[in-house]
């Protein structure tokens, strides 16, 4: 995952700079204020006028050269001025120089600051020497005190080390609230789920916060409620399985019973021929049951490809044609135009296999089973038609649920899962199933499908 995508990156980055750039603010303020107002030694401009002329008259210029480098290292720029010129030179600020002239014209006490909360103070002393020449300090330093600028860099870097505990600090702590408040509500979701309250949910901790921890408590969700559904649906399935199979299992063990208590071993053979017949349709009822828990759990383990109907209806037909011989119905594929959809062949070859074997079923001897394809306005329709009894109107809308069986049922083996399974195909197909009276007879049973993208009937 690229980081620069990523919102929790930004939200961090931004409180970062936020944090950094008030250290280095409110940093500097404070610590040009704790110099200000903490610190009670002031300079004696006085006292400092005649440690500069004392050191000009005994070492000349040379000596108030290293008695200004010994000034400049307590923050202070110090020189003298004799005649209105410097006797070392100074560097001063512009406009500090344009109004200098006008100071030591004064000949008297200056001590001012030229910026209103600029920190620098401007300080003129006039001084007698001993060969009684007037000469003048003229001094600039940063605080009214006297502090070398190393004790002001500790200073600072103190103020802003404390600001930067204090700070980190704080957003530290909102930000780890912010994270760990989704993070426990994910916990305690999963151990919730653990315990086996699979109703447990996230419901997106963080109010309307679009970032990745939001994002992974609505998967969370979407996981915990597509986990709910499949244990809902197995144990359903579980328990319908487990009732339809306890009649063929009581008939098979008193089959079984029979024959063993059987003295003729024509007899017997003849009861284990039942019971062979019995296990065929409990093997067969299991493998629909995992089909249509397969298709319900939304696994069909297939993948998607371009699907011709003409040519699955008349494989189907094909395959058809021993049970329908052996039943005496023909079975005949009524294909318009050719039609091509996007899906699993394998599961919709089932479901026609279903349609036609039901047909088949119900149908009368010299009956016959219509295989019909159409297609309009993107949709394919496939329908399967049989001229047997039909289905009363109230039962139609019944037909594809899970183990029902009409008021015909007794006309056809099966155990109420082929159209079940039907139904399941076309809705992971996109599509729609629905059984109707056909006239003159007989039951029709409708599939349609969304055509392919692309497609063209030719």
């Amino acid at each position: 995952m690229n980081p620069f995508k990523s919102s929790l990156y930004w939200r961090l980055l931004v409180w970062f700079c936020v944090v950094n750039l008030l250290v280095l603010v409110l940093g500097g303020f404070l610590t040009r204020r704790f110099i200000e107002y903490t610190t009670a030694v002031e300079i004696d401009w006085s006292a400092l006028a005649q440690s500069a002329d004392a050191a000009y008259e005994q070492g000349g210029v040379a000596g108030l050269g290293d008695w200004s480098i010994r000034q400049r290292h307590d923050g202070v720029q110090a020189t003298l001025y004799q005649d209105g010129q410097p006797l070392h030179p100074i560097r001063l600020p512009p406009s500090i120089m344009q109004s200098l002239p006008a100071m030591l014209a004064a000949d008297r006490d200056v001590v001012l600051r030229p910026w209103r909360g600029g920190g620098v103070y401007v300080a003129v002393q006039p001084v007698t020497g001993a060969d009684g020449r007037l000469r003048q300090l003229v001094a600039v330093s940063r605080s009214h005190t006297r502090l070398r600028p190393q004790t002001r860099e500790k200073i600072l870097l103190g103020v802003q080390l404390l600001l930067s505990l204090l700070f980190i600090g704080l957003v530290g702590w909102r930000v780890a609230r912010s994270v760990a408040k989704p993070v426990q509500a994910l916990r305690d979701a999963t151990r919730r789920m653990t315990a086996g309250e699979l109703s447990a949910r996230v419901n997106h901790p963080g109010g309307g916060r679009r970032d990745e921890l939001a994002q992974l408590a609505g998967d969370f969700d979407a996981m915990a409620e597509r986990i709910e559904a499949l244990v809902t649906h197995d144990r359903r399935v579980l328990q319908d399985l487990s009732h339809e199979l306890r009649s063929p299992l009581a008939r098979l063990h008193l089959i079984l019973d029979l024959a063993q208590r059987s003295d003729a071993p024509t007899e017997a053979g003849r009861y284990f021929l039942q019971a062979e017949h019995e296990i065929v349709r409990l093997d067969r009822m299991a493998g629909e049951m995992l089909a249509l828990s397969r298709l319900e759990g939304g696994l069909p383990g297939m993948q998607c490809e371009p699907v011709a109907l003409e040519a699955l209806l008349r494989q189907c037909a094909q395959r058809a044609q021993v049970e329908a011989q052996a039943r005496d119905v023909r079975v005949r594929v009524d294909a318009s135009e050719p039609a091509c959809v996007q899906g699993s062949a394998m599961l919709l070859e089932r479901a026609l296999d279903n349609l036609v074997g039901n047909a088949i079923k119900f149908s009368p001897a010299g009956g016959e089973v219509v295989l019909a394809l159409d297609s309009a306005d993107g949709q394919a329709s496939v329908s399967v038609r049989d001229h047997g009894p039909g289905v009363p109107p109230q039962e139609l809308e019944q037909l594809f649920r899970p183990f029902y069986r009409g008021s015909n049922a007794a006309r056809a083996e099966g155990h109420g899962l082929g159209l079940a399974i039907v139904r399941r195909v076309a809705r992971v197909h996109g599509g729609t199933v629905g059984a109707s009276n056909a006239e003159g007879g007989g039951l029709r049973v409708c599939l349609q499908l969304p055509l392919a993208a692309g497609a063209v009937a030719d």
